[in-house]
């Protein structure tokens, strides 16, 4: 009988338990159910840049100057101005001069600013002789002109720099110079540009009055050629339509973190036709990249 009583009177306990739980609950819903609230959205994407380079300042600030909402950042040698062009995102890099400045600036810009594409623009030197002063070249292709193996000459055979062999440092991780791996790496290696670029950009060449808007083959190189038979060796071999110094190291360093990447160049002087410097032309390339970009932003929106 006392083991009914007990058990009869946990029973109960449980019932007044579970009685006053839900009464409970019910009633922080019906307090939760009659408090303020807002509902927050899941935040867009935000919007990749485009970004533009210009080694020089006179190839770059021109260009920076169009820009709107203007802030400046500062990595190395190099400059960024972030910006809008027609209410979008551009980056504006002036890299410095040279393949190891702009490389490097092409690297930090991707990490920091993860551009939708790059153009690298400026001016360049002719090796093409049916190319005037004013004439702006699309690089269909790129190429660093300064990386060669020479044949091996003893002491007093002296240099015979139009005998040297093109030496492709990216054949292989192993050396190009000496070894197994050296042969396969006698070879040219061109970066091409972005098809869809080189087709907005030709669309309008109509609009650049200061000359004439080709394709081509852009050479770079820490070099100054002021050589004749040399120009004459490298557009032979290599196809340059001009040469310069920064075009192939951005287009070797965007391609290993695929971005879609285009080179531009005007030429400023030509050697092959006398045609003289005329550093003026850097704002003539600028402005019709701008006009490329303005395009391109066009059908974004749309």
């Amino acid at each position: 009988m006392q083991h009914l009583y007990k058990q009869s009177t946990r029973c109960l306990t449980a019932l007044v338990l579970l009685a006053l739980f839900s009464h409970s609950a019910y009633a922080t819903s019906q307090q939760m159910h009659g408090m303020k609230s807002v509902e927050v959205s899941s935040q867009s994407a935000p919007l990749q840049p485009i970004m533009i380079q210009g080694p020089m300042p006179i190839e770059a600030e021109y260009f920076a100057a169009l820009l709107t909402k203007v802030t400046v950042e500062y990595s190395g040698n190099a400059v960024f101005y972030k910006g809008t062009l027609n209410g979008y995102p551009v980056v504006v890099a002036k890299t410095g001069k040279g393949l190891e400045n702009t490389a490097a600036a092409t690297a930090i810009g991707i990490e920091r600013y993860r551009p939708r594409l790059i153009i690298n623009q400026g001016t360049s030197g002719g090796h093409d002789p049916s190319l005037n002063v004013g004439d702006i070249v699309l690089g269909l292709r790129s190429i660093n002109a300064s990386n060669f193996k020479t044949p091996k000459l003893k002491l007093g055979q002296g240099s015979r720099p139009l005998q040297w062999l093109p030496m492709d440092l990216m054949a292989s991780e192993e050396s190009a110079g000496e070894g197994s791996s050296a042969k396969d790496a006698e070879k040219l290696r061109f970066y091409l540009g972005d098809k869809q670029l080189i087709a907005l950009a030709s669309s309008l060449s109509a609009q650049y009055k200061r000359g004439k808007v080709v394709t081509g083959t852009i050479g770079s190189g820490n070099f100054w050629n002021n050589e004749l038979d040399r120009i004459a060796w490298l557009h032979k071999n290599m196809g340059t339509s001009v040469e310069e110094m920064e075009t192939a190291s951005a287009a070797q360093v965007a391609h290993a973190y695929q971005v879609p990447f285009l080179g531009i160049r005007v030429l400023s002087n030509n050697i092959t036709n006398h045609g003289e410097y005329d550093p003026s032309t850097a704002k003539d390339c600028q402005a019709f990249v701008a006009e490329v970009v303005k395009t391109y932003i066009s059908t974004l929106i749309e």
